[in-house]
C-alpha cells in the first residue's frame, strides 16, 4: 500500500485532540555534543598496600571518576591489562603490578552521530518536517538504541539540525508504531512546536486494532505511572508519581481475526503519556493486536508489533501561522492485517 498523503487547510473548531507521545514536553534530553575524542590510556603502578585486592575494587577506588561496573566492562571487554596481559576482573593485586586502562566512550557518546537512515518525508518547508515513521524506527537515541535511531537519520540528511536540540525533535512515537511525526529544522520552530505541545493545541489521531469488542464511544480517565514490578512497563496506577492521562476512543468497524472477535477504533488522546494507547485499553480488556508487551502472549504472534499507527497530524504553522492537517493511510503490513479480518482500511 502506498504513502499517499494530503495536507489541507484545518478549522480550528474540529474535534481533534491532542496528544504528545512522551511524558511532557518540556521533557526534552540534553544535548550531547556528538563527537568523542579518544582519552589516552591511564597507567598505573599498584603498591604493596593494594595486595589482596580484588582488581576491579582497587580501579575503583584509585580512578574514582570512572564508576567501578564501567571499568568491570572495559576488564571484560580486554580493555585493561596487568603487565602486559589481558585482566580479568576477579584477579587479585599482588602489589608492583603495571596496569594500563584504555578507556572506552559510553554508548551515548556515539548517540549523536550523523547515519544514513532511510525515513519517508511526506511535507517539508524551511522550518518544519513531517514524517511518516515506519515501524520498526526508534526515534530517539536511548538504552539499547544508541544508533540507527530517527535521530541518526535526520542528521546526515540535515546536517544543519546539529545545531537544533535532539536534531529537532519535539515528540515520539513508539519503536513499532507507525504514522505521522513533525521535526523542526529551526531553533525557532521548535520552540513553538514545544509550546504548541505543552498546551496541548497539537492534534493527533490514531488507528488500533484491539482484541475484542469495545463500547461504540468511549472515554479512559485514569493515571498512568511506572509497572510496579516491570519497569519496561507502564501501567494504570493511583501512586502519587502517576500522571493524569485521558483516552477517548470510537469503534470504527468489528469482525474476526483467527476466529477470535477484534475491533478497529480511532483513539483521540487529551494527554500523552508514554503506552497511553497501549496501556489504557489493556486496563479495560481490550489490548491492542501484536502487542507482546501489555497484549496477551499467546496471541502476539499473529502481527508483528502492535496494531498502532498514527493517521493525523495537525498543528499550526510556526512560522506562517497556518492551521495545516496531514493524513496518512495505514502501511502495507496493517492493511494486510486488516484484510485479514475482512475490514476496509479506508479510514
Amino acid at each position: 500500500m502506498g504513502l499517499a498523503v494530503k495536507a489541507k487547510a484545518q478549522s480550528k473548531d474540529e474535534n481533534f485532540l491532542p496528544d504528545l507521545e512522551i511524558d511532557d514536553a518540556d521533557e526534552l534530553t540534553p544535548e550531547l555534543d556528538g563527537g568523542f575524542q579518544e582519552i589516552a590510556p591511564i597507567e598505573l603502578r599498584l603498591d604493596d598496600a593494594d595486595c589482596g585486592e580484588r582488581l576491579d575494587k582497587a580501579l575503583s577506588r584509585l580512578v574514582p571518576h570512572y564508576s567501578r561496573s564501567r571499568i568491570q566492562q572495559w576488564i571484560e571487554g580486554g580493555f585493561v591489562t596487568v603487565d602486559g596481559l589481558p585482566a580479568r576482573t576477579k584477579t587479585t593485586i599482588l602489589g608492583d603490578e603495571l596496569v594500563v586502562i584504555r578507556p572506552q566512550p559510553a554508548p551515548d557518546e556515539h548517540a549523536y552521530q550523523a547515519e544514513p537512515i532511510d525515513f519517508p518525508i511526506v511535507y517539508e518547508d524551511e522550518d518544519i518536517l513531517v514524517i511518516d515513521k515506519p515501524a520498526g524506527l526508534v526515534v530517539h537515541p536511548g538504552a539499547g538504541n544508541w544508533s540507527g535511531t530517527l535521530l541518526n537519520g535526520l542528521l546526515h540528511r540535515y546536517p544543519a539540525l546539529a545545531g537544533v536540540p535532539r536534531a529537532g525533535i519535539v515528540h515520539r512515537l513508539d519503536k513499532e508504531t507507525s504514522g505521522l511525526m513533525v521535526v523542526a529544522k529551526t531553533l525557532a520552530a521548535q520552540t513553538d512546536l514545544v509550546r504548541q505541545l505543552q498546551a496541548r493545541t497539537v492534534k493527533r489521531e490514531y488507528l488500533a486494532l484491539v482484541w475484542g469488542t469495545p463500547l461504540l464511544n468511549g472515554k479512559i480517565e485514569t493515571s498512568i505511572g511506572r509497572h510496579p514490578r516491570d519497569r519496561i512497563k507502564m501501567a494504570v496506577s493511583e501512586n502519587l508519581t502517576a500522571k493524569p492521562a485521558l483516552t477517548f476512543f470510537h469503534r470504527l468497524a468489528s469482525s474476526t481475526l483467527d476466529s477470535r472477535p477484534v475491533s478497529l477504533i480511532r483513539c483521540q488522546l487529551e494527554t500523552g503519556r508514554t503506552h497511553q494507547i497501549r496501556v489504557h485499553m489493556q486496563s479495560i480488556g481490550f489490548a491492542l493486536v501484536g502487542d507482546s508487551l501489555y497484549g496477551k502472549a499467546h496471541l502476539a504472534p499473529v502481527f508483528r508489533r502492535q496494531a498502532l499507527h498514527a493517521a493525523q497530524l495537525g498543528l499550526v504553522h510556526p512560522a506562517t501561522g497556518a492551521d495545516l492537517q496531514w493524513s496518512a493511510p495505514v502501511p502495507a503490513d496493517f492493511a494486510e492485517l486488516l484484510q485479514r479480518a475482512s475490514i476496509t482500511s479506508e479510514w
